[in-house]
């Protein structure tokens, strides 16, 4: 055994993917096939694990807890937090782009994703995000696997 498939010029580079996040947004390209114009591709990428603790950090507050004084727990809020992912992992459209951020009347590439997209189409977008970060294999499912 050796070490020199850990080293970094040996290592897979993780690509970017595109994908499509909604139907609504359309290309000015035409499907041969179909005569309709073929929806933009988003292009997302996948953070590295010191990113994702800082990701992570960032949406983390100490909480007192109820009935014991000078007491805290740490709380993440996973809402903001899969909210700044979305934003970290999002190569295209560019989210902090002031004229697209301006066109919905918001400020912030959180606000913009949240405002720009549907609850459903936001919820594609962080499921496919989760998946190109690694996170698409949870437990369950591994215990599901197991079972058969």
């Amino acid at each position: 055994m050796s070490l020199s498939a850990f080293l970094s010029k040996n290592a897979l580079k993780v690509e970017n993917e595109k994908i499509t996040v909604s139907n609504r947004f359309l290309s000015d390209e035409i499907d041969p096939e179909t005569g309709k114009a073929i929806p933009m591709q988003w292009e997302i990428r996948a953070v590295t694990s010191t990113e994702d603790e800082e990701l992570r950090k960032s949406c983390t507050k100490r909480v007192p807890i109820p009935g014991k004084k000078n007491q805290y727990q740490m709380e993440t809020d996973a809402n903001m937090y899969l909210g700044r992912l979305a934003v970290a992992c999002t190569v295209f459209p560019n989210l902090n782009d002031k004229e697209l951020q301006d066109s919905y009347g918001v400020m912030g590439a959180d606000n913009l994703l949240k405002t720009m997209l549907t609850a459903g189409e936001y919820s594609n977008l962080i499921e496919q995000i989760q998946r190109i970060c690694g996170f698409d294999s949870g437990i369950q499912e591994k215990v599901d696997e197991a079972k058969n």
